[in-house]
């Protein structure tokens, strides 16, 4: 895709690596100002990074696990002083790596947080600022996993089920609105996210992944396109999640099973 979009800024949530830095690198390659977020220090270096694209780049350092500081985004936003056109809702975390009985509770429901909490929150505040401007795009970071249960990762495919019925619903009720609502699926994509739920002691942890600059760029073209979803990366992911939603969610869960179940007997 290479048509331009000079003079639209976009935000984008979870920028500082993985696929929210490929994403926010697809904004502002395509002409888009962007205001990138991340809880982490890394967003800095990240913001300066996309500034070579010509483009005007500002970062806010957030944690959105927290009301106060999902507030805070949506404050800065709107010093923006003009329309939000875009935004990119992708910060998420994943658990998983041992069954539930032997993972840390806190951690889980840190994850709820960020994953389902602030994305409602945010999404409520942003929504109706795009409503009352009369235009406006969302994206929200789903997965295949939203597909199908997910033994040894459990919390955070429920997670991303709450995601993918969220987006549709709302897309639904804003069609009219002049507000267009899409749902990236990825599958399993070479990031940090693996080591960083610790599931490098799986099959999915292991194996051949997708590139993160791939995904994000199914992810904007369409956004750009009006697509309600798009499952992104190689044909199998598509494969897959068209299986799945075929399947008995007995069948899909002892099929996620097979490729999340620690190798490890001590956290089964």
């Amino acid at each position: 895709m290479d048509k331009h979009y000079e003079g639209l800024w976009a935000v984008i949530t979870g920028a500082s690596s993985g696929i929210g830095y490929e994403l926010a690198k697809q904004f502002a390659l395509h002409g888009f100002d962007i205001l990138v977020a991340a809880e982490d220090a890394g967003i800095v270096e990240a913001a300066h990074s996309f500034s070579q694209y010509g483009t005007k780049v500002d970062y806010i350092q957030v944690d959105l696990r927290k009301a106060e500081e999902v507030e805070r985004l949506h404050s800065r936003i709107l010093q923006e002083g003009r329309a939000l056109d875009a935004i990119a809702i992708n910060a998420g975390v994943g658990v998983g790596g041992a069954s539930f009985d032997k993972t840390d509770l806190k951690t889980e429901i840190d994850l709820i947080h960020l994953n389902v909490v602030s994305v409602v929150h945010l999404t409520k505040l942003v929504l109706k600022d795009m409503i009352e401007a009369g235009h406006g795009r969302i994206l929200f970071t789903s997965s295949v996993a939203a597909f199908m249960p997910g033994p040894y990762e459990a919390v955070y495919s429920a997670s991303k089920a709450f995601v993918q019925s969220f987006a549709e619903g709302i897309r639904a009720e804003a069609k009219d609105k002049g507000i267009s609502i899409t749902a990236l699926q990825p599958g399993p994509t070479e990031t940090n996210f693996f080591h960083r739920s610790g599931m490098d002691d799986t099959k999915v942890g292991d194996q051949e992944k997708d590139r993160a600059a791939d995904v994000a760029e199914d992810g904007f073209e369409a956004l750009m396109a009006g697509r309600d979803s798009i499952i992104a990366g190689s044909l199998k992911n598509r494969i897959q999640a068209n299986i799945a939603k075929i399947l008995p969610q007995k069948v899909a869960a002892k099929t996620h099973e097979s490729m999340t179940k620690p190798n490890n007997p001590k956290d089964r």
